[in-house]
């Protein structure tokens, strides 16, 4: 029998006058995670008190319910009835992202409490949605010593395969025969060739693609990073590891649509073969960069993924990546800014946002600063000096090569939590694919 687990602003109001005083004496105060347990006549529990604490403790932690639940001891816990204003589904999936673990190289213990998802609740589309944040978090945790290029491409592979979808890439010095020549020279100094992966899934009618920034470790190349800078840099593949997530929840929920991924996958590394600051190079559309700052790489890279996009427009293009710091000094490391020119598209991801607990914002496209990135020896630089919107820069640069498509969003993600919180421990972290996907799942592309 599963235990009865009451959470919520009035629990104390539902209990008996012996359960009242017992709840009482064990110092239950209703505090936020607080927990009580509530014996029967036989000893054994029959009751188990949540603390809610008040709406603006749940607004400013949340998942803080779920996670609290995950943290009881082992039993099978019924919710009676969720505190108001709380969503059962947000409660759900803060349970079962608090259940996630990292354990490819050191056991970790799981938590042993089962919930029985609330009434209303699409329990096996949330299950769906943590196992897709697992990978998300799995590939961004795992050193680049075992997440290079080509383990990159195994986990798209491995992705495609279960999910049938068709997989291409293109490694190596094919890079320039293809011509992806930004790509190539981002990757060319490291010891693992870069490539360009492609995967394709679906047939609906509505067209997606994602592009995800697959820089597996970043040193800053000739403009080398200082060592604190480079400590997080397994992480500069967090954009890919994302998508990636975001691909599988589109496939594990067979959403009517058709999917492209697009992964330029890279090591930004030091050698004799490494580009230079000062150098020029020809984009795969035929624009000129100036390499201002061999640090400023990602948007290389991406650079070439997004004009092969624009080859072949679909409704809606999404990139995503661990792009700038200025992104982070904008709105810290919890929150996915977004760039995008569609206004419809801007309000019904902010709605959709706010619904799943994914927290974004929309920074601007601003036109005055374009000729920030407009060098005059070469058509784009890749690195505007003097520091200010970084971010809005970077996103203007990229903007450049998909003039085409219909609808373009760009999200300067951190794919990281800084310490331990609620469902979303110490470590990768995905940001603003929950929010696409609940948008892809209720809306319509625009078109």
């Amino acid at each position: 029998m599963p235990i009865l687990l009451v959470a919520g602003d009035d629990a104390l109001d539902t209990l008996t006058q012996t359960q009242r005083a017992w709840a009482e004496h064990h110092g239950f105060q209703g505090s936020l995670g607080q927990s009580c347990t509530l014996p029967g006549d036989d000893g054994r529990p029959v009751m188990v008190l949540l603390g809610s604490g008040t709406a603006q403790d749940r607004l400013c932690r949340r998942f803080a319910l779920g996670h609290a639940i995950a943290g009881l001891p082992e039993a099978t816990y019924l919710l009676s009835n969720p505190p108001k204003g709380t969503d059962g589904a947000e409660l759900a999936l803060g349970y079962l992202f608090a259940c996630y673990r990292f354990d490819r190289y050191r056991d970790q213990s799981r938590p042993k409490a089962r919930l029985i998802a609330p009434d209303g609740v699409n329990a096996a589309q949330l299950e769906r949605i943590a196992a897709a944040e697992a990978l998300t978090r799995d590939l961004i945790n795992t050193p680049a010593e075992d997440m290079g290029p080509e383990a990159l491409e195994a986990a798209a592979r491995d992705l495609a395969g279960a999910f049938g979808a068709t997989i291409s890439v293109t490694t190596g010095d094919d890079l320039l025969s293809a011509n992806f020549p930004l790509i190539h020279t981002v990757g060319r100094a490291a010891a693992r060739a870069p490539r360009l992966i492609e995967m394709r899934w679906g047939k609906g009618k509505r067209t997606l693609t994602l592009i995800g920034k697959g820089v597996c470790f970043d040193t800053g190349g000739l403009n080398l990073k200082p060592g604190a800078s480079m400590g997080l840099m397994k992480k500069d593949m967090g954009g890919a590891a994302t998508v990636l997530g975001l691909a599988r929840m589109i496939m594990s929920e067979g959403l009517d649509l058709t999917l492209r991924v697009l992964i330029p996958a890279v090591e930004n590394a030091v050698s004799g073969a490494a580009f230079r600051p000062g150098d020029i190079f020809t984009a795969r559309n035929g624009m000129t960069v100036e390499i201002n700052n061999t640090d400023a790489e990602g948007r290389l890279v991406l650079a070439d993924a997004l004009a092969l996009a624009n080859e072949q427009p679909a409704d809606l293009t999404i990139s995503m990546a661990t792009l700038t710091g200025a992104a982070r000094v904008a709105v810290g490391p919890d929150i996915a800014p977004f760039f995008t020119d569609d206004d419809g598209f801007a309000a019904d991801l902010a709605r959709h946002a706010s619904r799943v607990a994914d927290p974004v914002w929309r920074l601007p496209f601003h036109p005055a600063y374009e000729a920030l990135i407009e060098p005059g020896i070469a058509d784009l630089d890749n690195a505007p000096s003097g520091g200010m919107a970084g971010a809005i820069t970077a996103a203007l640069f990229l903007r450049r090569f998909v003039p085409d498509v219909p609808c373009y969003a760009h999200f300067d993600i951190y794919a990281w939590s800084q310490s331990n919180a609620p469902g979303r421990p110490k470590g990768g972290l995905g940001q603003g694919a929950r929010a696409l996907f609940a948008l892809l799942g209720e809306e319509r592309v625009k078109s």
